[in-house]
């Protein structure tokens, strides 16, 4: 099964990187943080991967013409194209797939990607989100009155589901995405929920995106253990 990777954007919030390289080029440790979310993806043995690229997107080529540890297409989806029409340019790279894998460039999760194909598969509809609680950025308080009843230094939240980034769609999912320069995160999911198309995996492990210099601050603090909750499976 293919896996693709959304790697074109601009990176505009994490600009003190991306003006030199793409934003999925970022390293964590010693390696990008491309290389991390693939290496999670060949854990569970889909290692196929078409890399949607577009900002420097000759950065990515010639990386993985000198990395032979993965089975990679790189192929140039265009610097301004948005999610949407960046997956409709892909549909002849896709044709033959019955399901396809789908994430973007910039997230990291602990996640069993076998459970998350299994549950896509016995639900039978043509698109599978996963769902995850994201971390709250500041400390918790829970209040009576003026006391603190407790206190919780960046807890993961207790209410609330985002979208983690980790997709699985069958081919019907083009009848959704067309050659308009769109997000995928607008009319295309939006319309897939209104037919009742779209499910969602609900993951409650380690989930955490690469937005800001903060967040890459906060996984370079991760990579320093033996190992980061990013490797051990949910």
């Amino acid at each position: 099964m293919k896996v693709v990777i959304l790697c074109g954007g601009l990176g505009s919030r994490l600009s003190e990187e991306t003006k030199l390289r793409p934003k999925p080029m970022v390293k964590i440790g010693k390696k990008p943080i491309l290389v991390h979310i693939m290496e999670t993806y060949k854990k569970f043995g889909f290692n196929d991967f078409i890399l949607a690229a577009g900002y420097k997107y000759k950065f990515i080529k010639k990386y993985f013409q000198n990395n032979k540890n993965f089975n990679t297409q790189v192929i140039n989806t265009g610097a301004k194209t948005l999610t949407g029409k960046r997956i409709f340019k892909l549909k002849k790279y896709l044709k033959k797939e019955k399901n396809f894998m789908l994430t973007y460039g910039d997230g990291l999760t602990n996640q069993n990607l076998s459970k998350l194909l299994n549950f896509h598969l016995n639900h039978k509809r043509i698109a599978t989100i996963t769902a995850v609680r994201p971390p709250v950025r500041f400390g918790e308080l829970v209040l009576q009155k003026n006391k603190v009843k407790s206190f919780k230094e960046k807890p993961q939240a207790k209410s609330g589901w985002i979208n983690g980034g980790f997709f699985i769609f069958k081919q019907e999912i083009f009848n959704f995405i067309k050659s308009k320069n769109v997000m995928l995160e607008r009319e295309p999911l939006i319309n897939l929920t209104k037919s009742k198309q779209l499910m969602a995996y609900q993951h409650k492990g380690f989930w955490q995106c690469m937005d800001t210099m903060r967040d890459k601050k906060f996984l370079e603090n991760l990579i320093k253990k033996k190992s980061p909750p990013w490797t051990k499976v949910s």
